[in-house]
């Protein structure tokens, strides 16, 4: 074959390749997007504490990340029906206008978070057809329409005529959704109550989107988030989350209509790496991202769990909260732009298990475990020295006091010409407390009663006779303490006992009671079980 030929060949293999190339790879894409969040429902219905941030938080990260103008966003927050069904028809007007023009591809994302049911979304004392919903987004012009709805009972969308449910693990590579086609994500399956958290501040599903959005979905790490990311990253925290809630597990569903190959790119966090911040978390521990200080608005989460532990977040001071198996890390992040910050456990405060049931952090509401340690305590009527000894006991605490129980022993004396006295006296105590947390260190004031068996035996014996008595007392004390590493406490306290002995004056007279106030020190060393 000749030169002339071979160039004739691959100058026709070139035209055809790019022939070949679909048109939509050159095309200008405009992305529309409806957000609406109510907190009001049907007059029966509680109001919700989040559904109105909970959009908020989606509008922001997809203004921010996912390549959406402003002018193109409306966010309806606590509208009626009317309100969000001309506003859809207005947007689709408006969508029709665009792709009027050449090369032109638009994307139309629809995001509820409120009150529903299987069959309409409650817009206070208003409702609007699911169905009507799905019409105005299936009849659309964009080249593609997302629909996200977070609400009880929800996943009746992906029930309709003609939409499928897909396993969270079974969207195969083969399966990813194109950039031409309709696509359902819900927050819960049929049956389902779409759930709330206080430490969240928000929804569980709508939480884990916007976390994944961020970048925490990116399974691949190539820098965007695509719709299937997102959707495997929302079902596997939901389902994760409200496993452990009373109301029970979330099932987020997903309903798509295929046409033709490709991947639709939600969010892109690293092609805005140089106005944003990056923050790297370490593996192995959940971390919750708060906007300022602890008080601050939640910003996203990274889990235990997950591979990617990258998130895209504006430039600005956060607090960041990691839970371990027994230790809480807490502590402030400045994230720069354009810069990449790694979160590093050394640099956190280091919160213990007892410390963190106070605080409200742990999943359950008592920390408990045994503790030991030695004691000291001023001489009471029966002796004139000194009482040292040691106690074992068990402490727990909840979420704003504290209980314990110990037993103590201890030794003291008297001598005089005539007799050496031995008195050892054993005690059972019960109390309770109140504490407060500085840093690594605690406070505590306690109260507390119980009752001392007293143990007298003479020497020479013979001279007197060895004696047992029975007294109540009760105490009043302050202690403080650091918190260790692994779970164990060191403490030290110093309270007031007083004694009821019963005094008898003369052998006919009758025995009344009579206080006897002394202080006690204790050394104590615990571990949180």
């Amino acid at each position: 074959m000749s030169l002339r030929t071979r160039l004739l060949c691959l100058a026709a293999l070139i035209a055809w390749c790019w022939a070949s190339v679909p048109a939509v790879a050159h095309a200008r894409v405009e992305r529309y997007a409806v957000i609406i969040g109510n907190d009001r429902g049907a007059a029966e219905e509680t109001p919700l504490r989040y559904a109105g941030s909970d959009a908020a938080r989606v509008h922001e990260v997809l203004r921010d990340l996912g390549g959406f103008a402003p002018v193109d966003m409306v966010m309806l927050h606590n509208e009626n029906a009317d309100t969000v069904r001309s506003t859809l028809i207005a947007v689709n007007a408006r969508i029709r206008a665009a792709m009027s023009a050449p090369d032109v591809q638009v994307l139309l994302l629809v995001y509820y978070s409120g009150h529903a049911d299987s069959e309409d979304l409650h817009l206070g004392a208003t409702h609007f057809s699911i169905h009507e919903l799905t019409q105005l987004v299936s009849g659309s012009a964009a080249s593609f329409r997302l629909v996200v709805l977070d609400a009880c009972r929800s996943g009746a969308l992906t029930r309709l005529k003609g939409g499928r449910v897909v396993a969270p693990f079974a969207i195969e590579q083969s399966e990813t959704l194109s950039n031409n086609g309709l696509a359902f994500l819900t927050a819960s399956s049929v049956n389902e109550d779409a759930q709330e958290s206080d430490e969240l501040r928000g929804s569980f599903f709508t939480h884990a989107f916007v976390s994944g959005l961020l970048g925490a979905a990116d399974a691949d790490g190539d820098g965007s988030v695509v719709l299937a990311e997102a959707y495997r990253y929302a079902y596997e925290a939901t389902l994760r989350a409200t496993s452990r809630t009373l109301a029970g597990t979330q099932h987020p569903t997903f309903r798509y209509d295929l046409r033709g190959q490709g991947e639709l790119v939600l969010t892109e966090p690293a092609a805005r790496a140089s106005d944003r911040a990056r923050l790297h978390f370490p593996s192995g521990i959940g971390f919750l991202l708060f906007r300022d200080d602890a008080n601050g608005a939640v910003v996203a989460e990274v889990s235990e769990h997950d591979a990617r532990r990258v998130l895209s977040v504006r430039p600005g001071r956060y607090f960041v909260r990691g839970r371990g198996l027994d230790v809480l890390y807490e502590g402030a992040v400045l994230a720069g732009a354009g810069t990449s910050t790694s979160v590093d456990l050394v640099q956190l405060s280091r919160i213990e298990y007892a410390r963190l049931v106070r605080k409200g952090g742990a999943e359950t509401k008592l920390a408990h475990g045994p503790e030991v340690g030695l004691r000291a305590r001023t001489a009471l009527a029966n002796a004139n020295t000194p009482c040292f000894g040691g106690f074992v006991g068990y402490g727990m605490d909840l979420r704003s006091w504290g209980a314990g129980a110990r037993l103590s022993a201890c030794s003291s004396g008297s001598d005089n010409r005539v007799l050496r006295t031995t008195t050892n006296a054993y005690d059972a105590e019960a109390r309770v407390h109140h504490a407060w947390d500085i840093s690594t260190a605690w406070f505590e004031l306690a109260v507390g009663g119980g009752v001392s068996v007293f143990t007298q035996h003479y020497e020479p014996q013979g001279r007197a006779l060895a004696r047992t008595s029975l007294v109540p007392f009760v105490s009043l004390g302050v202690g403080a303490g650091l918190s260790l590493a692994h779970g164990f406490r060191l403490g030290l306290d110093l309270a007031t006992e007083t004694h009821f002995f019963s005094i008898q004056n003369s052998w006919d007279a009758p025995a009344h009671a009579q206080p006897s106030v002394g202080l006690r020190t204790s050394l104590m060393v615990g571990k949180e079980l």
